[in-house]
Formats: C-alpha cells, sequence, structure tokens
C-alpha cells in the first residue's frame, strides 16, 4: 500500500489549512448533516462503501460542511483524498483526477521525465495492477515520456481510457482495504465528462469497499448515474432569521451588534450563510461601528445604502476597502480560483517583496487561503464567489490585458503548461481577444483529448476552435486550419455519436467544401474517406459510390500508393453493394497490389482500419459472390494473417467478423459461430459498439442454421435493432433476409413475409444489391411453404435466377437454380430441371466440397 500511504501524508501537507490561514466560518445549524456524514462514515468502517452528494446554492455552505467532517474524523484511521473540480478546466479529461494524483506522487516541477517514470514504477508495484499496462496508461494520462520502455498496448483508443478508468477505481478500493478512504470532489458542476465518467465507474463499485466518496455541486448539476443503495443526497437549505442572528454572534466573537444592523443583515443575507458572513464583516470593516465594553454600537444612524442588497455589491464594497492590494487581487482573479506563487509572481510587475504583501493582506482579509511558503505557496480564492466578483470588478480593456499577459507567460516560461493544458492557454488567448493564437491552442488541446479518447472534451474543445476561427479574415492559411479542425470534429463526432451520425455528414462535408476552394489539402484523402464512411454505414449507396469515384480520382491525378489503395477499396465497396461485383473485384485487386506492410503500418492509425487486410476481406464476401469460394478462402487467411500482424484491435474484429460471414455462406456455422465469438469478445473489450452490433447479427444467423431457431431470431433482431439506433443499415437486405429465414424455419410465415417486405424496400431505398437475389429465392420458398401458388413460386425463383445473372453472382444463381430445379422436380419437369442446373454446376471450377455445391451435385444425381 505504498503509493497512497505516501499520498496520504503528502495530501494531508499540502491541503489549504484553512485554520491555520484564517478564521474558519462557524458551522451554523448544520448539526443534522454532519450527524448523517458521520453515520454513513461508520457504515463505511464496516465495509459498506457510500456515496454522498451535497447540493446546494454558491455560498450555502458546502464546503464548510466538508470541513466539519474533517474536524469530526479527527484520530480516526482515514486516508484522505481531495479533487476540486474548475470552471477553467471544464473540458480538460480528467483534471483533477491528474491534479490529485502529481500531488500524490510528489511530482516536482524540476522532476525530469526519468524520475517522473520511476516514481509511477515504484509507487504502482506496490499494488496489484499489472505493471505492464498501468505505468503505460498512467504514464499517457500523466503525460510522462515512456522512452520505448514498454511495448506498445494493444488496445483502441476508446479501450485505453476504459481501461485507465478502472485501474483508478482498483486503486482507490484497494487502498482503502487496509484502511478507510475518504474521497471528496468538489464543485462537480466544473467536472470534465471524463472525471464524471470515472465517478460513475466508482459509484457502481464502491458499495462493498471501505470507501466513502463524498461530491458537492450546485442544485444545476443533475448526477449522471442515478440512484443507487448507498447513495445519500444532501440539499443544503438556507438558514433561518434565528440561525442567521446566532452565525453573526459567532463572528464578532459574542460582540453584540446593534438590533437594526441585525435585522438588515439577517433580512438582505436571505439566510446564505457566506453573504451572513461577507456583511457581518463588511459591516465591521466600514467604520460604522465602535467597540464599547465588549459590544458594538453605531457611530450615528444607519445609513440606507450601508448595508449592500446582494452579496456581489458586498464582496465589492470589501474590495473597494482594500484598494492598495486591489489590482493583485484582480490579476489573481484572473488565474483562477487555485492559483500558485510562481504563476503570479510572472505575471505581475510587482516586485518580489511588494507581492508578498499584497498575498499576505489578501489571506488575512480572508479573501485568500494560503497552502505552504513562498516560493512553493499555492493559494485559493475563499470562494468562487469572492473570485467572480474581483474578476466582475476589471474594465474590460484591463482584464483582456491580464489575460494577454497570462497567456504569454504561461507559453514562454511554462512548457509543461503547452504541453499538458493547452485548453488553459487557449481560454485565456480567447478572453484576451488575440483569436488566431487561441484556434492553435484549441486545436491542439482537440488533439490531446483525441489521443485520451476524450472525444467530448476534444469536441467541445474544436468547437471552440472553429467559432473563433469564423472571426478571422479569410485567407488559404484560416481555410488549411478550418479543413483540420473540421477534420477532427468529424472524427471525434464518428466516436462518441457514430460513423452515421448527420454531425459526421456535417463536419466532412465541410471540410470537402473548403478543400474543393483551395484545389486540395494533404487531408484531402482522409476527409473523403470520412464522408465516404458515412453514406457506406447509413447505406446511402448512390452518394457512397460518388464520393468514391471522385476520391480515385484525385487518387489517379497525384499517383500516390496509399491515396490509390484507399480509392481504390472503397471503390470497391460501393460496386460490390450495388450488385456490381465483377467490377468490384478490380478495384479491390488494385487496392491490394498498392499495399506495402512496411510502409503503411501507421494507415490504421490515420483510417481507424488497416486498409488492405479490409481490402482482402471484401475481396474474399466478393470472390464467394462471383463463385471462387476457394479463391475467398485464401484471402480470407490473409486478411487474418495481416491483421494480427499489424496487432490494431479494430481491423482483427472487423476481419474476424467477416470471416465468420465466409463460413456462414459456405455452411460451416460451427467455425462460423468460433470467429463470432472472437468478434464479439473483441467488440465488446474495445467498447466497438457497431462491431458489436453485427457480431450480435451474425451469432443469430449461425445460431438459427444450426438449430437454435428462436434464440438466433432473438440476437438477429438485438444485432439490427442495435445497428439501426446508432444510423447503420448497411448490409440490411442481407440481415433482413436471414431473419426471414429464422421466421422460415420456425413456421412463423407472417413475420417472414413481414421482415421480406421490408428487405425489398431497403433494396429500392438504399440501393444496396448483392443480395437482392436471395431475397426474391426467399420469397419463393415462403410462398411454397405458405401454399402460395406455384405460379408465384415459379416467378420468384426465375426473378432470382434473373437477378443474380445480371450481376454474375454465381454462388446465389446456384442457390435459385437449386429452388427452382427441386420445384420442377416435383411437378415432374426433370429434363428442364436437370438441364438448368447442370448449366449453373457445371461452370464452377473449385470449391465442390462446399455444402452448396455438394446439395447440388446431390439433386442432378437425383434428376438423372
Amino acid at each position: 500500500m505504498e503509493l497512497f500511504q505516501v499520498l496520504s501524508e503528502s495530501d494531508a501537507q499540502t491541503r489549504f489549512d484553512v485554520a491555520a490561514s484564517a478564521q474558519l466560518t462557524p458551522l451554523v445549524g448544520r448539526e443534522q448533516e454532519v450527524g448523517l456524514l458521520l453515520d454513513r462514515w461508520e457504515q463505511v468502517e464496516e465495509e459498506l462503501g457510500q456515496v454522498v452528494l451535497i447540493s446546494g446554492e454558491a455560498g450555502i455552505g458546502k464546503s464548510r460542511l466538508l470541513q466539519g467532517m474533517y474536524d469530526n474524523l479527527e484520530g480516526r484511521p482515514h486516508w484522505l483524498l481531495e479533487h476540486r473540480c474548475s470552471t477553467y478546466h471544464q473540458n480538460s479529461p480528467l483534471f483533477p483526477v491528474i491534479e490529485s494524483l502529481e500531488r500524490w506522487l510528489g511530482f516536482r516541477k524540476e522532476d525530469s521525465s526519468e524520475d517522473r517514470l520511476e516514481l509511477l514504477e515504484q509507487r504502482l508495484g506496490a499494488y496489484s495492477v499489472p505493471i505492464t499496462e498501468s505505468v503505460p496508461l498512467f504514464a499517457g494520462m500523466l503525460s510522462v515520456p515512456l522512452d520505448d520502455r514498454y511495448p506498445e498496448l494493444n488496445l483502441s483508443p476508446q479501450r485505453q481510457r476504459q481501461r485507465t478508468l478502472e485501474l483508478l477505481v482498483q486503486l482507490l478500493v484497494e487502498t482503502a482495504s487496509q484502511q478507510p478512504v475518504l474521497a471528496v470532489y468538489e464543485d462537480l458542476h466544473w467536472a470534465d465528462p471524463t472525471t464524471l465518467e470515472f465517478l460513475g465507474l466508482l459509484v457502481d463499485q464502491v458499495a462493498t469497499s471501505n470507501v466513502m466518496a463524498i461530491s458537492t455541486s450546485r442544485p444545476e448539476f443533475t448526477p449522471p448515474w442515478g440512484s443507487r443503495g448507498h447513495l445519500t443526497q444532501i440539499t443544503l437549505n438556507r438558514l433561518t432569521q434565528r440561525l442567521a442572528t446566532y452565525m453573526m454572534a459567532r463572528l464578532t466573537g459574542g460582540k453584540e451588534l446593534p438590533e437594526e444592523v441585525v435585522t438588515q443583515i439577517a433580512a438582505k443575507s436571505d439566510g446564505v450563510p457566506l453573504f451572513v458572513e461577507e456583511l457581518t464583516q463588511m459591516v465591521i470593516e466600514s467604520g460604522l461601528l465602535r467597540e464599547v465594553d465588549g459590544r458594538y454600537e453605531l457611530n450615528g444612524l444607519l445609513p440606507a445604502l450601508a448595508i449592500p442588497s446582494t452579496l456581489q455589491d458586498s464582496l465589492t464594497a470589501r474590495l473597494d476597502r482594500l484598494s492598495s492590494v486591489r489590482e493583485s487581487v484582480q490579476l489573481a482573479a484572473v488565474l483562477g480560483r487555485v492559483f500558485n506563487y510562481e504563476l503570479i509572481k510572472a505575471v505581475s510587475h510587482l516586485d518580489e517583496a511588494a507581492l508578498a504583501q499584497h498575498l499576505n493582506q489578501l489571506v488575512s482579509s480572508e479573501f485568500l487561503y494560503q497552502r505552504g511558503m513562498p516560493p512553493e505557496s499555492n493559494y485559493i480564492f475563499k470562494h468562487a464567489l469572492i473570485q467572480d466578483a474581483a474578476y466582475n470588478s476589471l474594465l474590460i480593456s484591463r482584464r483582456q490585458q491580464y489575460h494577454r499577459q497570462v497567456a504569454l507567460t504561461l507559453e514562454e516560461r511554462f512548457p509543461e503548461a503547452v504541453e499538458t493544458q493547452p485548453e488553459l492557454i487557449a481560454y485565456h488567448f480567447t478572453e484576451a481577444g488575440f483569436n488566431q493564437q487561441a484556434v492553435t491552442y484549441w486545436q491542439k488541446a482537440g488533439q490531446i483529448a483525441m489521443r485520451r479518447s476524450a472525444n467530448v472534451e476534444a469536441l467541445n474543445h474544436l468547437q471552440r476552435g472553429l467559432e473563433l476561427l469564423e472571426t478571422l479574415p479569410d485567407s488559404p492559411d484560416r481555410v488549411l486550419q478550418e479543413v483540420t479542425l473540421q477534420t477532427m470534429l468529424g472524427q471525434s463526432s464518428m466516436q462518441i455519436r457514430g460513423w452515421a451520425a448527420p454531425e459526421v455528414r456535417q463536419a466532412f462535408s465541410r471540410a470537402r467544401e473548403l478543400t474543393d476552394q483551395i484545389g486540395g489539402t494533404s487531408q484531402y484523402f482522409q476527409v473523403m474517406f470520412g464522408l465516404y464512411l458515412y453514406f457506406h454505414v447509413r447505406a446511402e449507396f448512390q452518394s457512397a459510390l460518388e464520393v468514391a469515384e471522385e476520391c480515385l480520382e484525385a487518387a489517379q491525378r497525384a499517383q500516390e500508393p496509399v491515396p490509390l489503395l484507399v480509392a481504390h477499396r472503397i471503390l470497391g465497396c460501393a460496386l460490390m453493394k450495388m450488385g456490381k461485383p465483377a467490377a468490384a473485384r478490380e478495384h479491390f485487386q488494385e487496392a491490394i497490389f498498392r499495399h506495402d506492410i512496411e510502409h503503411h503500418r501507421s494507415l490504421a492509425q490515420i483510417y481507424g482500419q488497416e486498409p488492405a487486410s479490409a481490402a482482402l476481406i471484401w475481396l474474399a464476401r466478393n470472390l464467394w459472390l462471383l463463385g471462387y469460394p476457394e479463391q475467398a478462402a485464401s484471402h480470407t487467411q490473409e486478411a487474418i494473417a495481416l491483421a494480427q500482424e499489424l496487432s490494431h484491435p479494430f481491423s482483427l474484429c472487423f476481419v474476424e467478423m467477416n470471416v465468420a460471414w465466409r463460413y456462414i455462406n459456405s455452411g460451416q456455422n460451427l467455425f462460423a459461430l468460433d470467429h463470432v465469438e472472437v468478434c464479439l469478445g473483441l467488440a465488446q473489450e474495445q467498447s466497438y459498439n457497431l462491431l458489436l452490433a453485427y457480431g450480435k447479427i451474425y451469432q443469430g444467423i449461425s445460431w438459427v442454421r444450426t438449430g437454435r431457431v428462436e434464440e438466433g431470431i432473438i440476437s438477429l433482431r438485438q444485432g439490427l435493432d442495435s445497428g439501426e439506433a446508432m444510423g447503420a443499415r448497411i448490409g440490411y437486405t442481407e440481415h433482413r433476409s436471414q431473419l426471414a429465414e429464422g421466421h422460415l424455419l420456425a413456421g412463423q410465415f407472417e413475420d417472414c413475409s413481414k421482415v421480406l417486405s421490408e428487405a425489398f424496400a431497403d433494396v429500392e431505398e438504399t440501393g444496396e444489391r448483392y443480395w437482392e437475389a436471395e431475397l426474391h429465392r426467399l420469397k419463393g420458398e415462403l410462398l411454397l411453404m405458405s401454399a402460395g401458388s406455384e405460379g408465384e413460386v415459379e416467378e420468384s425463383f426465375n426473378q432470382a435466377l434473373e437477378v443474380a445473372r445480371s450481376q454474375s453472382a454465381k454462388s446465389l444463381e446456384l442457390r435459385a437454380a437449386m429452388s427452382l430445379a427441386r420445384l420442377w422436380q416435383k411437378q415432374g419437369k426433370m429434363a428442364e430441371a436437370r438441364e438448368l442446373l447442370a448449366g449453373v454446376y457445371g461452370w464452377f471450377t473449385e470449391g465442390f466440397d462446399t455444402p452448396d455445391l455438394v446439395d447440388a451435385k446431390a439433386l442432378l444425381e437425383e434428376l438423372a
């Protein structure tokens, strides 16, 4: 337990020692709430973990209630871990957690990367977490370079993010197994999305641990994790007039205030403890009172406006009386709720002695709390409302000047901020009105968030950048920067909302429009690939075809291997889906021909999928349709080998799914299930939701064909519904036909007919025609089994034959020919049946041991 033992001791020393730096505000009227917290703590000591959310308006006393809890736990064994969310870091992934971790680990500014890595290894070594996984994940989170000391993790960005959160929870729970942990998260209304996700995971796992997680928030915050049996919500109400009066007496040390002053403070503070405190302090400092015989008396009549009516006015009045240090408190307010001595010294024009005097005065006046001694000291505004008052007292021009000064100082003198918190620099440049510099840093912040798979935060950074970009004059550089931002926005939107989300099309369409304006950019093919994926997954194949054709034209002009590989691959997919497998085959072969594994290893990261393995697996599907099952099997194995060699999880998951497709259509359903299980495992582990949906579809098909018909139908429907919820419709003509097949085998003729009708509608709406022949054949089989007329049955089988022949889809033509031959066999048309089937069967040159060809041969022998 070395890590958290050290962390706890360090954290205890680095907490803001409120009692040492200022007179604590009296805790009045909160006895019931403190008692409730202590009751929950006693349950924690018995390994019944608790989660408490303290909610209340600004100034109501949430932090003071926490301090009351701390006071009551003195002398009882526990570790305290504090986290504070920040309004400046609402889109900085895991900001409060990272800040707390760095304190716990004892990171210092002067530490080298090697020092930090060694310290991280040493601390994590005290836990049961796997070092080869936990060190790289935590190093990535803390921006500590690994210098090739660890192998690359075979995890998708989404899974790395999820695994990092899981490890954070594991460390916390493991620490608590030795001694109870009180983990505090303040101001959740400013929490970044990833921190909220971490807390959701923590809420789910603390119930049987020695952990008490307390969070504070304002009323507008709604916890995203819902209710739990071990979750308690405390809402702090305003103080009654009696309690407000009692609080005033405590604040004056028992010295009685004039009745009219008490009445006005009680009325104007409206029971908000912070307002009670500030008004009382303001009156005492105002010169309106004098101390006589241990009580306060008015020096004269109490002016009508002597006591402000709002907290903002009260705080402003107190600030006005600190005119000598006014500039320093305003500058501090620009820096944020929490800031360090080093930064304020760097941006202040005061000499060190004068600055120290100003800060000391602000601490003694209870505007700031101090932790440590200069130059290592840190400061925090006593309350966010005090910071707001100081900030709002600045003229706009002066405010912008301060923000510019802070941004430039961070940029020039704090390189770690540039690398780890570019959003902070972006914020200050934005507030300073330096939009060009701000856009650059918002873009950098988006890139860092995307690397951490914190896509919600990335989306917010990129949107801020795009908003500011609109204010800049038009120029080629501005266009190039917008292309970059829109491309990143499209990629982040894909991760958050799915490939088929409208936001994806909007971002990539705008990027395409801009590249057309300036005649192309280095990101052109990424843009076109993103736009193609949108149309492809939505099964809008005419649009997908147009994008792919344009992409190939551009690639042929450029004559570069990677663009040609990508363009041929996507054009092949579009053509195959539209029922043109012969034309598609040429493009898949062209794509594979241009692949160079040594030079193209990075393509999976750029395009999200390794394009050569994708081309191989699509070629395999295409060859099966064209009637070459053995060649399809060969290319399938090549695709698996390439995906495994590159160790790219998404590519491997995609290939495994399509290997299952080939086995299903080759009648080898048990082999298909083996690959379905691999696909589902990877998709679940790596959070590939769309592939998870399609894995369920293929699982359902395999179950239907191995006799588990009802289970298969359920799995098929689950997969179809999940995909459709994400906007995905690709392959749905085929998958609906397989669902219809399940209903047919189950004797559910009405359901079968309904699903087939939906599939035919999909064909017309989307242009996805590669499986159209099977739809007509299944329609004929349904009519045959449900007492349809032989004329209607024969017409459906003939339509299946006609469509398959027009597409050169020999495998589907064989199936249609067998269905029609069996019908003719029943009608006594032996010669016609044999002639039809022999003509199709005789075309094949391979795959004679596959079930369809074996069945065809057996039927031919019967017909003889």
